[in-house]
């Protein structure tokens, strides 16, 4: 179905008549399916400089069961904003729930008091009231906008931002759309959230099976096979951990992927001309899915990451992490349909929607990929051994099965990772010893310890939470970075500290790696035009992206969002960012307000986004000119995770 554009009068009488009519019969269980269909099936188009936005419960039915949905105008997704750069807008939101509501919008440069975080920036919108957002559009681009209470974007409010250049666009096309990707959980997404603080792997299908463990034996051997689920059963970790919840019916929870709200079975489609070039603007509206996306048959050229232009990129397969965008020019030459095809990071399911030159075509639509296992590289980044001179583990490809942690018996004196929990919460620096005896075949490994850490005072050149100088400067290839680990990382919310970080950018991460296609990553992306500011940074700030994944707790450097202080910057300073992912997890790293301006490991600049994924044991740095005043949400983008206290407040003052 193609978008279209709805008059700002229409869209108001078609809203009260979803929401006082069909939809309110849906509230009441009466809805007829057609009704559920038109719903979601449209996607309207509002333009201009007024907005009317009026949030309230919606009837959905994504997975076969009768759902109430937090929408906008009565729409899953929201519907599609077109902004003009340099314009003023003015949106008036009305909160027609039971519950405070907001929303923020993701990547787009405004007033801290228009950003749109409740008990951050301002105090959310009451039921019954109206808040009006208003501020001058000074970027152009494809973003989006979410809700910032509670879990209302897992429950539909998301929806599509695209701003027009005031001097055009840069790269030109004949058509275009927005692919809005997302999931979808049945019932109340509180629960699911309560179903993993109980239990971290809920939601996982893709547990070990008995039929792996014999093919291991078959290839590796039994006492390697053994060592393998030894190691991990030690750790207290899945080596198929890769997103909070997944498509399937687990004890009566039912979750969906969306392509514009359209499941699967919808096929949403996208028309074109042979000949043509088409833009298609991908957005990742998903609350905790990563998503792979490829189009068979067709090359996709990435001309934009998170609103900015790139230079182009010819690639077959991208990964878009939660809340980033990505726009790519294809250009099918043949009358024939394609399938967009859009699976999830843990391969637990996918979504598809065609690109097809009439309206009812369809093309194949192809297998899942085999899920792997985490690999040594997402457990131990780089280590550092006699006579592998500062191997990063990047470059051990195709060991996803963990092969190659059975084959590394007797290899001493391996840094790398620590799994475990300090005593007296006391901090660190120079690193006791640690009893190593329970990982046969890796004895002697330090930084890699599964036990309870023993030791006296340790020192802390650094301090955390926006306090450091400058110290974490950027690495030259193949050098392992220094990282420094906060006192409050060692503690029961960790059970997890990485000392020697991969920084390899050119690795697609888990589930991509040797697929046979070419895959973007993030060393092939530089925005046109450079960094917005050509200063070199003063300070440098390191947080470390911590939790404990049995128990499912989430932080920054092992404090949740309750515990911690506000990160400080100063107006005007320019800044680098250092993240070190210290779990076994993707984390997308959203920054409100200002750019994050993302470095190579020899700290050369790369490219600008609002999002960041940080990879399992990967340490990534990036510029910040800290050029807007007032307070600002930081936090990991997987709502999950958010909500579990992997966010901060940051201060500019």
């Amino acid at each position: 179905m193609q978008q279209y554009v709805v008059g700002e009068g229409a869209v108001n009488r078609w809203r009260r008549r979803i929401l006082q009519g069909a939809g309110a019969a849906a509230l009441a269980g009466l809805a007829p399916a057609r009704v559920l269909a038109a719903v979601q099936g449209a996607q309207p188009i509002l333009r201009g400089t007024e907005f009317d936005l009026e949030i309230g419960p919606t009837p959905v039915n994504f997975t076969g069961s009768d759902q109430i949905a937090t929408a906008v105008n009565g729409q899953v997704p929201a519907p599609i904003l077109y902004w003009r750069e340099g314009d003023t807008v003015t949106l008036r939101v009305t909160n027609r729930l039971a519950a405070t509501s907001s929303i923020h919008w993701h990547g787009i440069l405004v007033p801290a008091e228009m950003d749109g975080v409740p008990r951050i920036s301002f105090a959310g919108i009451p039921p019954g009231q109206t808040f009006v957002y208003r501020f001058t559009v000074k970027q152009s681009g494809t973003y989006w906008y979410h809700s910032h209470s509670d879990f209302q974007e897992q429950s539909g409010l998301y929806g599509a931002i695209v701003i027009e250049p005031k001097n055009g666009e840069r790269v030109k096309a004949d058509r275009e759309y927005v692919v809005m990707l997302s999931d979808w959980v049945d019932g109340d997404p509180a629960k699911v959230f309560s179903k993993l603080k109980k239990m971290s792997d809920f939601f996982n299908t893709n547990q070990p099976t008995v039929g792996q463990f014999l093919s291991d034996v078959r290839q590796n051997g039994l006492a390697a096979a053994v060592d393998k689920r030894k190691m991990w059963n030690r750790m207290r970790m899945l080596p198929t951990d890769f997103s909070d919840v997944t498509a399937s019916r687990n004890l009566g929870v039912s979750m969906a992927y969306l392509i514009n709200g359209a499941p699967t079975d919808k096929n949403w489609t996208a028309l074109f001309r042979p000949g043509e070039k088409v833009r298609l603007r991908f957005i990742n509206g998903a609350a905790t899915t990563i998503f792979d996306v490829r189009i068979p048959g067709l090359k996709m050229t990435v001309i934009s990451a998170d609103g900015q232009d790139v230079e182009p990129v010819a690639v077959d397969e991208f990964r878009i992490s939660v809340a980033e965008t990505y726009d790519v020019l294809v250009e099918p030459s043949m009358d024939q349909a394609y399938t967009i095809f859009a699976q999830s990071i843990g391969r637990s399911g996918f979504v598809r929607a065609t690109l097809a030159p009439r309206s009812g075509m369809s093309a194949p639509v192809p297998e899942m990929d085999p899920p792997q296992w985490l690999a040594m590289q997402d457990m131990m980044g780089a280590m550092s051994m006699p006579g592998m001179g500062g191997m990063d583990m990047g470059q051990m490809q195709g060991k996803g099965d963990m092969q190659g942690m059975s084959q590394m018996q007797g290899m001493g004196q391996m840094s790398g990772m620590d799994h475990g929990a300090a005593v007296s919460g006391q901090g660190k620096e120079a690193r006791p010893q640690h009893d190593m005896q329970a990982m046969d075949g890796m004895k002697n490994m330090q930084g890699m310890s599964h036990g309870t850490m023993n030791g006296g005072q340790m020192q802390m050149p650094m301090q955390h939470g926006g306090h450091g100088d400058a110290g974490a400067m950027p690495m030259a290839q193949g050098t392992s970075p220094k990282v420094t680990h906060a006192r409050t990382e060692y503690g029961p919310g960790v059970d997890m500290h990485v000392d020697m970080p991969r920084t390899n950018l050119d690795d697609p991460g888990v589930n991509l790696r040797n697929n046979g296609r070419r895959v973007l990553t993030y060393a092939d992306l530089r925005t046109i035009g450079g960094p917005i500011d050509d200063r070199a940074p003063t300070r440098d700030i390191e947080l470390h992206l911590t939790g404990n994944m049995d128990r499912f707790m989430w932080s920054f450097d092992g404090q949740k969002f309750s515990e911690s202080k506000p990160i400080h910057f100063r107006q005007g300073e320019r800044l680098r960012i250092v993240l070190v992912n210290d779990t076994m997890m993707n984390h997308p790293i959203h920054l409100h307000g200002m750019w994050s301006e993302l470095e190579s490991p020899s700290g050369e600049f790369l490219v600008r986004k609002h999002t960041i994924n940080v990879q399992p044991a990967q340490r990534i740095t990036y510029r910040v000119t800290a050029d807007a005043p007032g307070h600002w949400a930081y936090h990991c983008h997987l709502l999950y995770h958010m909500e579990a206290g992997m966010f901060r407040e940051v201060v500019v003052s």
